[in-house]
């Protein structure tokens, strides 16, 4: 998708506060939180890392090519035409140096912020590194590592490692609904990316169940070599819809359901 001079970086197509039992650490100003960048951990945001296809090109493509429709995928996997030409393990990289790019980058990195692979120390180093400025990656990793202690994990239901206890699949999905700049001067940017979460733990006899949240993340981007990297990030709540008439699922198609629909890359 491309930026036209009609958007003017409006919103186009990333919590509240958490509830008791939303499984987010304690509510704390997000300095304290991470003090050393100020970013605010997305525990209770939700949407698997952004996985790319598992094609060989990693060229973006203007339409259905070849590559579309041979590309061997996972269940889970994204389909489609690739919006960035490249990918920092499953975290895509190589976004524009503009406002496109800038919204681009904001919405992944709120994905892989409120991604299950958060709650898991080696996978949570990875992703921390992979879309923050290295100045601040180092500070964050450790602060991040004492939020998510084995009493925060044990409250949100998950076993001291971070996974889910056994029979059960854990939930923790970020759906980014639009993005908006908010600045830009070329080598920095803040966006803000509207989203919706999911999170809980689905499976019979689940006592946390998976619920939906909505939030928006406010990003400082800053133009790190040859990409946006984040240098800290904000929260707030909503805007938040009225809730619909839904009936709720059972648990076991709740995780049927996440096992089976992937996620997506997110792009301007």
């Amino acid at each position: 998708m491309s930026l036209g001079d009609e958007h003017d970086g409006q919103t186009r197509t990333r919590l509240p506060d958490p509830a008791p039992g939303s499984g987010r650490p304690p509510a704390r100003s997000s300095r304290s939180l991470i003090a050393v960048v100020g970013v605010v951990v997305l525990l209770v945001a939700a949407i698997a890392l952004a996985n790319r296809g598992d094609g060989t090109s990693d060229s973006p493509s203007t339409g259905a090519g070849p590559d579309a429709s041979t590309r061997s995928t996972a269940p889970t996997s994204p389909t489609g035409v690739r919006p960035v030409p490249g990918k920092n393990g499953q975290i895509p990289t190589g976004f524009a140096r503009d406002e496109q790019g800038a919204q681009s980058a904001a919405a992944n990195y709120a994905v892989a912020l409120g991604s299950v692979d958060m709650f898991q120390r080696g996978p949570r180093e990875t992703i921390v590194r992979a879309i923050h400025d290295p100045a601040v990656a180092d500070g964050l990793v450790r602060s991040l590592d004492d939020s998510y202690s084995a009493g925060f994990l044990a409250n949100v239901g998950l076993n001291p490692d971070g996974t889910a206890p056994a029979g059960l699949t854990f939930v923790s999905r970020t759906i980014p609904v639009g993005t908006k700049v908010k600045d830009n001067s070329g080598d920095t940017a803040t966006v803000e990316v509207w989203c919706t979460g999911l999170v809980g733990l689905a499976g019979e006899g689940s006592t946390k169940p998976v619920t939906t949240t909505w939030f928006t993340i406010t990003e400082q981007l800053k133009w790190v070599g040859d990409d946006w990297k984040v240098v800290s990030s904000e929260q707030a709540e909503g805007p938040t819809p009225v809730n619909g008439d839904n009936r709720a699922s059972m648990a076991d198609d709740i995780a049927k359901a996440v096992e089976g629909y992937g996620g997506f890359t997110y792009a301007r």
